[in-house]
């Protein structure tokens, strides 16, 4: 009897699983694409969580529950355009829904220390968010990063792959914070009072 529970509370769903989008390895530390990773990285330090591989979802995973809600923290172990292969995956064996799903991503159509919650909606030419579209719907939560955009179109694969300018480190500084500052009520699934606390003119 005490395997069986053991199983069920192994195998309950999430209540929230928030994915980090980026490029893994060294050479897309810390550079434009990989805002997400980054504010991922803030969340795990905050609350002294690690990182740990899971093939099951082709990720890095790591768990906790605050109050009531179980909580996954993932960061994908696939390239940035092909993340919807872990969006399936997680939809397939972690949360019930999409609506369960929290994208931390970065955003071209806002300038560095811009940070707006969206639920659902397009791509906007972000490839990341292209693939996961294609794999599970529109039907999840974004985080979305300014990270500006380059003044030719044409350099827009290059842009996203480099490091942000000082000015531009400072600004995703300024939106990491704004969002720290809301923390809690972004875990707890409170959409509506971080779209409040985020998108006013108080910061």
């Amino acid at each position: 009897m005490k395997i069986i529970q053991r199983l069920q509370k192994k195998n309950k769903l999430l209540d929230l699983c928030v994915v980090g989008l980026g490029n893994p390895g060294d050479k897309y530390n810390r550079t434009r694409h990989n805002a997400g990773y980054d504010f991922l990285d803030r969340i795990l330090d905050i609350k002294s969580l690690s990182l740990e591989n899971s093939k099951k979802i082709d990720a890095q995973y790591a768990e906790i529950i605050i109050g009531n809600l179980s909580i996954g923290f993932v960061k994908p172990n696939e390239f940035i355009n092909l993340s919807g292969k872990t969006m399936s995956l997680l939809k397939k064996y972690k949360v019930k829904s999409t609506e369960d799903i929290l994208v931390l991503h970065d955003d071209m159509d806002l300038e560095p220390g811009e940070v707006k919650l969206k639920i659902g909606g397009g791509h906007a030419g972000h490839n990341g968010l292209r693939d996961i579209l294609n794999s599970v719907g529109d039907n999840f939560v974004r985080l979305r990063f300014g990270i500006g955009h380059p003044s030719d179109k044409k350099q827009t694969n290059a842009w996203v792959t480099k490091k942000p300018t000082p000015a531009e480190k400072r600004g995703l500084s300024v939106a990491f914070e704004k969002c720290e500052s809301c923390l809690d009520d972004l875990l707890m699934k409170k959409w509506l009072i971080v779209m409040n606390k985020l998108h006013s003119n108080e910061h």
